[in-house]
């Protein structure tokens, strides 16, 4: 199992991709790479799930802290690229109500009205 967290930051932009699967193992490794953004006043935060294979509970625990430190700051969290399988997982909890969440299906739609 493994996991690989890709971070661009730019001024109050922040473009990140991962890859793998997150579970117990990987998570914590997911939970130190986000905790090295630095979280400033209206930070714009995507996260790319496009090549997440697995996400357990452990996963949406690790976004759930890092979506409530974001709003602290007044930032804004977007999860991109998800799976169906992972979408209904933020979905079952209430997440995807309370959370900024697009599958790769609606991104794909977006991309054909442009």
């Amino acid at each position: 199992m493994n996991i690989s967290v890709k971070l661009l930051q730019e001024s109050t932009c922040v473009k990140g991709d991962i890859t793998g699967e997150i579970d117990a193992f990987t998570a914590p490794v997911l939970r130190e790479k986000l905790a090295e953004i630095n979280l400033t006043e209206n930070l714009y935060i995507e996260l790319n799930l496009k090549d997440v294979s697995y996400m357990d509970s452990t996963g949406l625990g690790v976004f759930v802290g890092f979506y409530k430190s974001v709003n602290a700051s007044n930032g804004h969290l977007e999860l991109t690229g998800l799976s169906s399988r992972l979408k209904r997982l933020f979905d079952i909890t209430g997440l995807g109500e309370i959370m900024d969440i697009r599958t790769a299906s609606e991104e794909v739609k977006i991309d054909e009205t442009v």
